[in-house]
């Protein structure tokens, strides 16, 4: 999302909206939710990089601060959690060129470019909602950015943090990239199942955000 905060801390009206406009969503049964919230990002990216994740340099400033904040170590399956088009995916990829790096998000539209965006490795795409994606095996590393304050009321974000910690290998990471201190709030649920074993606050900028690793427990 693009809004910026206020001066004295607060989020601006428009986003506040944004969030009331979800939250309002989430009293639909997990079903009815996630096809709304599929209508609604095909919708948004019926032109190209909607949010300019590929240009902006705030972007490219939170995706470089969350590769520097994972923990040095190798990873051999990764996710990308609510990917859009997959420009993260294909920074993930090239930043650990032996892992089989996978991006999974709502919209088919986001997909399509994501498959299409260049890039050497190539990571793969699935469309999934984050409460009913279905996976063959679980992850070294999975990254879930921006993407939380989406799913509206505390069942549902209790009910995809617990979603989240279920992708995680025993030993794995989970980072977490959200807006700043509404991150304190989002990444809650995840703290009583996992580890918290970095984090990075940038607030010298004009949307501050927050990345959080967990580490899972040796089994689960």
């Amino acid at each position: 999302m693009p809004e910026s905060k206020s001066a004295n801390g607060s989020r601006p009206f428009p986003e506040l909206m944004h969030r009331a406009l979800f939250k309002s969503v989430s009293v639909l049964p997990s079903r009815g939710q996630a096809a709304v919230l599929r209508r609604y990002f095909d919708w948004w990216h019926r032109s190209p990089d909607p949010w300019h994740l590929q240009t902006d340099d705030y972007e490219q400033q939170k995706y470089a601060t969350t590769l520097r904040t994972l923990p040095e170590r190798p990873y051999n399956r990764i996710l990308d959690v609510g990917c859009a088009e997959g420009v993260f995916t294909h920074a993930l990829a090239g930043a650990y060129p032996d892992a089989e790096v996978t991006g999974v998000d709502v919209s088919e539209r986001a997909l399509n470019r994501a498959r299409a965006r260049p890039g050497t490795p190539r990571p793969g795409f699935a469309r999934a909602d984050l409460l009913s994606y279905d996976r063959h095996h679980a992850f070294d590393l999975v990254v879930c950015a921006e993407t939380l304050y989406y799913l509206g009321r505390d069942d549902r974000l209790r009910a995809a943090s617990a979603a989240l910690v279920r992708f995680v290998r025993p030993g794995g990471l989970l980072a977490l990239v959200h807006p700043w201190p509404e991150s304190q709030q989002l990444h809650a649920y995840v703290g009583g199942a996992m580890s918290q074993v970095a984090e990075h606050v940038e607030e010298k900028t004009h949307r501050p955000f927050a990345v959080t690793v967990f580490e899972a427990g040796p089994s689960r």
